[in-house]
């Protein structure tokens, strides 16, 4: 428990150093360095005086103008005390990037792992519904879902949210969330669009986070299926652009990515219907501590760096339905690759 106000500096070289409070002198147990305690609000101010001293420059969770909200997390008026003493506030994003978002060798091995379970979990549930469409059984949403998250159970999979599991106009709501009760029945002629996300449940466990489409009928629509290939071309582009930049050495940026994938479907006249990101990070949560393929929601200006993942999905959301294709990209030294399978055809239900 910490309901008093702490502080932690790490300086590039030298010791570490905290500020707590009398009564709370243990919320910086474990970490190294020697502690300065306060109890009044005068003692705070001579305090930090005394953590910052000798400091020019300081890296804090902020990030300009609140550009990347996931960083954005020191309220502004610490950050006036710390300029206050004279000290620059800096973004640490890229800091942040760095020691949170890059992998080892064990999580890339459960992430591959997850993602077998995954995609193995995502063809049994268009079978499932396959299945009971044929038979002229009642298929809901909601027990899409809830047949998801069984097989994740039995796979020894977990997941914080989710899965999404849309059909029909729902799937043109990139955020829906399938409630018994609140639910459509899936019926011919729709289009279902299944989000599947989830780690190993394991210490070392990242996520694996996809997202299919199928089509309920013998034949997909002409405008079901033009949509469908201008999504993946999107896909494909964005993964081609940054392919090319880590094999030629080169820096690849978060938005950069963003635009590749969102200047393609822009081509074909459907750029106001791409209404979210191409991709975010991806770690021990969903949405990681990394750079973001974001020139929409956010400039996301962070390298895309070694050992860090991201999805690529871009998406078109018509009035009476949406298609999403996303895979996970891995980011190597000198590669990236696609850590799972590729959807290349709309499955037919």
């Amino acid at each position: 428990m910490a309901t008093r106000r702490w502080y932690y500096l790490i300086p590039s070289w030298g010791e570490p150093c905290g500020l707590v409070h009398r009564i709370e002198p243990e919320v910086l147990a474990g970490l190294p360095g020697r502690r300065i305690v306060y109890a009044s609000w005068r003692e705070h101010a001579v305090g930090l005086g005394q953590l910052l001293a000798g400091t020019r420059r300081v890296a804090m969770q902020y990030s300009p103008e609140c550009r990347l909200p996931s960083v954005s997390l020191v309220d502004a008026g610490t950050v006036e005390l710390v300029r206050k003493l004279g000290v620059e506030v800096v973004s640490s994003a890229d800091l942040v990037q760095f020691f949170e978002a890059r992998w080892r060798e064990e999580n890339l091995a459960c992430h591959l792992e997850a993602g077998r379970r995954v995609d193995r979990i995502r063809a049994e549930a268009f079978q499932w519904i396959r299945d009971r469409l044929r038979t002229g059984e009642s298929v809901r949403e909601a027990r899409v879902k809830g047949f998801i998250l069984e097989r994740f159970e039995a796979e020894r999979l977990t997941t914080d949210h989710g899965p999404i599991v849309a059909a029909g106009p729902n799937s043109a709501n990139p955020h829906y969330d399938a409630q018994p009760g609140r639910d459509r029945e899936i019926r011919a002629g729709d289009v279902v669009l299944l989000d599947l996300f989830a780690k190993l449940d394991d210490p070392a466990g990242v996520y694996y986070d996809i997202t299919w489409v199928g089509y309920c009928g013998t034949s997909v629509p002409a405008e079901v299926e033009n949509v469908f290939r201008i999504v993946l071309g999107a896909r494909d582009h964005a993964i081609n652009f940054v392919r090319d930049r880590v094999r030629a050495g080169e820096a690849v940026r978060g938005f950069e990515v963003d635009d590749a994938a969102r200047g393609y479907i822009e081509r074909f006249g459907y750029g106001a219907r791409f209404i979210h990101r191409t991709g975010h990070s991806i770690g021990a949560e969903v949405h990681g501590a990394g750079a973001n393929a974001d020139n929409l929601e956010t400039h996301d200006d962070r390298r895309l760096i070694p050992w860090t993942c991201i999805s690529v999905e871009p998406g078109i959301y018509l009035d009476d339905f949406g298609v999403r294709s996303e895979v996970n990209l891995f980011i190597e030294e000198k590669d990236a690759r696609i850590t799972g399978e590729v959807q290349s055809e709309i499955v037919l239900l």
